[in-house]
């Protein structure tokens, strides 16, 4: 009798976060598909891990590639499956008019537009598979408070969590064929964005300073940090409960 196998999906998978994501989860003997416009040398280390580089502004291609990919794995030899959606642009912080055309587009494309296509190509090609099937995509607090200069990175992550607002009372009609969604925010973390964030103009960027201090007094959680308190809430018995939910929360 073969084993059941657990398998994760994880965009933007080699650098920050979600490498980290990627790394832990394939350190727990999980099967691993990174989905990432550059290579983890860090995750390429482990067996059972897959890397495909994709660019997901122009995500048609991957999802199509997803599908297929999905089609051909024996749903009732899997235990669990989870697509964790982390790739995420973010625009230079400031006011809308100083904003670059091809920026703003490739941020709603990865942000929004490929989590909406690769969150298709799961569903439809998991559809009758009883298994645990879960859908994780990383919002921000940025989407859930108004702050000057993120007007396009923060309209990305409000999207984002009213996507899975929906998408879960969709997926609640499935029953045990339906997939448990959530958006949630992780935290602050130390990555390539905060550079590019604690970088940006003051004069431009009233919040500039409280990011830098951010860093300065050591507020910052580390990668993987922040990926082992995503991965916790990921794996909750009450996982896909709150649509939206922040690992900060109480409960």
């Amino acid at each position: 009798m073969s084993t059941l196998q657990h398998i994760s999906i994880v965009t933007g998978a080699s650098r920050g976060m979600g490498e980290a994501i990627a790394v832990v989860l394939a350190e727990r003997g999980q099967r691993v598909l990174g989905i990432s416009r550059g290579h983890s040398a860090a995750l390429a280390a482990h067996p059972l891990a897959e890397q495909w580089q994709e660019d997901l502004s122009s995500a048609t291609a991957a999802c199509e590639r997803l599908a297929a990919w999905l089609s051909s794995l024996p749903g009732n030899e899997i235990a669990s499956i989870s697509l964790i959606h982390n790739a995420a642009l973010v625009a230079d912080p400031g006011p809308v008019h100083e904003g670059k055309p091809a920026q703003i587009e490739a941020v709603f494309r990865v942000g929004l537009e490929s989590a909406a296509l690769l969150s298709q190509a799961f569903l439809a090609a998991t559809r009758d598979w009883t298994c645990d099937k879960r859908v994780l995509h990383i919002s921000s607090g940025n989407g859930r408070r108004a702050l000057a200069g993120t007007a396009v990175y923060s309209a990305v992550k409000a999207g984002l969590d009213h996507y899975c607002r929906v998408l879960a009372l969709d997926e609640a009609a499935f029953g045990d064929k339906g997939a448990k969604v959530c958006a949630l925010a992780p935290g602050v973390i130390d990555t390539d964005m905060q550079t590019q964030i604690r970088s940006a103009d003051p004069a431009k960027f009233a919040a500039q300073p409280m990011f830098a201090a951010y860093k300065a007094e050591g507020h910052l959680l580390s990668p993987r940090a922040a990926a082992e308190r995503v991965l916790a809430y990921l794996a909750r018995a009450d996982f896909g409960s709150k649509p939206v939910a922040d690992v900060r929360d109480p409960d």
